[in-house]
């Protein structure tokens, strides 16, 4: 069987910390999210370390450690992805940087704000047309190129002899702190000599535009400033699609992470009004993802929402989390994702998976990355369909526009209540099951295969460090929603004293039967929070139906379990404390290209 294709949803800054003011729970706990939770439910869960533990990371950092590239190796400042996202040429030897338009009192030399105004989408280009071919008339031999980005960024480019990006940046990155002068980071005399083009730049680049008169006429603050952040040159990589064998594509109206997918080798498709912030048009870029995986040839298509971290930096509570959520509108996309994958898997055009996940932690409450592990699923889809009702219930999913929370359509509401609520009331059956117990549920469930009772907790496998898998292939133990006689177990020994023979696991004496195993292998260094000795955990509410019809397999597939319940990890909610609890425990980002090739089966597990 052909690996199947996966859709990665990656939602900027979704993780939190709980807030008082929303019964101390965070924004994901607080929000109405059930096609977030399904897949939670349907698959295995996590909480990841973008790059590492106890790291407030970027996103570009993160997500160059998501796609398997490792920051500490291949980083080289944030501006070449920004700029090449704007649509800067860049060449070997060409320096760029990620830059915002921002308020300077000229007097002071203080940056009273580095963001002088998020909608700056008409007043941006306007601006940087003007600054773009600027002259540094001390270093003629020097050209400067500037492109309007998103928001209140642009990038600029510098190209001429003799040029590193080895220097520091002119962002204070606070409010009401002094403009920063460049500096070299190094002894080279290409870094001093840059230092000295970019201060020149710098100078050069403030703005006296007549639309900051017009601005404070207005009342508002003047972008008279351009901050020259995170110099960078273009990255020299090994393509995506060499490093995992997979045709890949993103959907990232953000220029930085755009130009981040560029300098990898991802194709970077548009999707009409997707914007990259609070007013993108959220179900343009289901649709894109959705007809390049299912015809479009692409194995690996990657959807970045920036919307969410949006509301963390501006400390926006009532829209990260209120009554009307910027996570419940992305919720409504995943919706919208996950019916138009599961119509085209039921007309015999591929298999589907999906990632859930963040890139890092945007506090709303702090207003800035924070170091908080986010969480992260990964299931099948016509699990998560299943953990829904089944197929009628996602083609209940309205495919049309998804209004914002300051538009809010009652009928579109209405509509993910209902398949909320069809939802609940289909896992009453097998909610009852769950709470009598591991044993009690497989036996409810027929008695299938042994190797699923290890999904209610945990167990160490061998000596030393603990690994969070058996291996088992999910196509030959039930787990892609196929229907297969149980196998029988054996008592071939393994080094665990748990026993095996083919793809049946049976427990030694002593080691409870619901041991949470599940069919992915992380590498040894992985960063886990089970360590020694496994300890049993609570057995979960599994809220899953007994049996589900999801109105037919695809042609020439096997037919779906009834026992679709046994298929995840016990987790019932995406969310930061929910995803503790799951199978893969806490590891790095470096290992979710690892983890995302052995679920789609790229790769074995080792």
């Amino acid at each position: 069987m052909s690996p199947e294709r996966l859709a990665f949803v990656l939602i900027d800054g979704i993780g939190d910390v709980t807030i008082p003011a929303l019964g101390s729970r965070t924004p994901l706990q607080a929000a109405t999210v059930p096609y977030l939770n399904a897949v939670a439910a349907a698959g295995f869960n996590g909480l990841m370390d973008p790059v590492e533990p106890g790291l407030a990371c970027g996103s570009d950092t993160s997500h160059l450690s998501i796609f398997g590239y490792d920051p500490r190796h291949y980083y080289r400042g944030r501006g070449a992805f920004e700029s090449m996202g704007a649509g800067l040429a860049m060449a070997p030897g060409d320096i760029a940087f990620k830059c915002n338009f921002a308020t300077l009192d000229p007097v002071s030399g203080l940056v009273l704000r580095r963001r002088a105004d998020r909608r700056f989408e008409t007043l941006g280009p306007l601006l940087c047309a003007a600054l773009d071919g600027l002259a540094l008339p001390r270093f003629p031999q020097h050209a400067v190129s500037v492109k309007y980005a998103t928001e209140h960024r642009c990038g600029v480019v510098v190209r001429g002899p003799g040029l590193s990006d080895a220097i520091s940046g002119t962002d204070p990155l606070r409010d009401n702190l002094p403009l920063q002068v460049v500096r070299p980071l190094d002894d080279s005399p290409e870094a001093a000599h840059t230092a000295e083009v970019v201060n020149q730049l710098s100078a050069a680049i403030r703005q006296g535009h007549p639309v900051n008169k017009q601005r404070v006429a207005e009342g508002k603050p003047p972008a008279n400033i351009v901050l020259l952040r995170g110099c960078g040159s273009r990255l020299a990589v090994q393509p995506f699609l060499e490093r995992h064998g997979l045709r890949a594509c993103m959907v990232a109206p953000t220029k930085i992470i755009a130009g981040l997918g560029m300098s990898l080798g991802l194709d970077v498709l548009e999707a009409e009004g997707a914007t990259g912030d609070y007013r993108t048009l959220f179900h343009k870029k289901a649709e894109v993802i959705a007809k390049a995986l299912t015809t479009g040839g692409y194995d690996f298509g990657f959807l970045h929402i920036k919307a969410v971290d949006d509301t963390g930096h501006d400390r926006l509570v009532d829209l990260k989390a209120s009554a009307v959520r910027y996570e419940e509108v992305v919720d409504r996309m995943v919706g919208q994702l996950l019916r138009l994958l599961w119509q085209a898997e039921r007309a015999g055009r591929g298999r589907y998976s999906l990632v859930v996940t963040g890139d890092h932690s945007t506090p709303v409450e702090f207003g800035d990355h924070s170091h908080e592990p986010v969480p992260f699923a990964i299931a099948r889809v016509r699990d998560v369909v299943a953990a829904l009702g089944g197929t009628t219930a996602i083609e209940a999913v309205p495919l049309e526009p998804i209004p914002h929370p300051h538009q809010q359509e009652p009928s579109s509401a209405a509509a993910t209540a209902g398949v909320a609520a069809g939802a609940l009331a289909a896992s009453g059956s097998a909610a009852q099951h769950a709470s009598a117990g591991p044993a009690e549920a497989l036996e409810a469930h027929g008695g299938i295969l042994p190797a699923l009772a290890a999904l209610q907790q945990q167990v160490a496998l061998g000596t030393g460090q603990e690994k969070l898998a058996v291996g088992l292939d999910q196509r030959r133990n039930g787990c892609d929603g196929s229907s297969r006689e149980p196998a029988q177990p054996s008592v071939a020994s393994s080094a665990s004293g748990a026993s095996r023979e083919g793809e049946a696991l049976v427990m030694p004496p002593g080691v409870v039967p619901g041991a949470r195993r599940h069919p992915l292998s992380l590498p040894d260094g992985a960063v886990s929070d089970r360590q020694g000795q496994a300890q049993p955990l609570e057995q979960p509410q599994r809220g899953k139906t007994e049996s589900q019809s999801l109105g037919g397999a695809p042609p020439g597939a096997e037919p779906l379990s009834p026992a679709l319940g046994l298929c995840g990890d016990g987790v019932q909610r995406f969310s930061e404390i929910d995803a503790a609890g799951g199978a893969l425990g806490r590891f790095p980002g470096s290992q979710v290209m690892t983890l995302v090739k052995q679920f789609v089966g790229l790769e074995q597990p080792v």
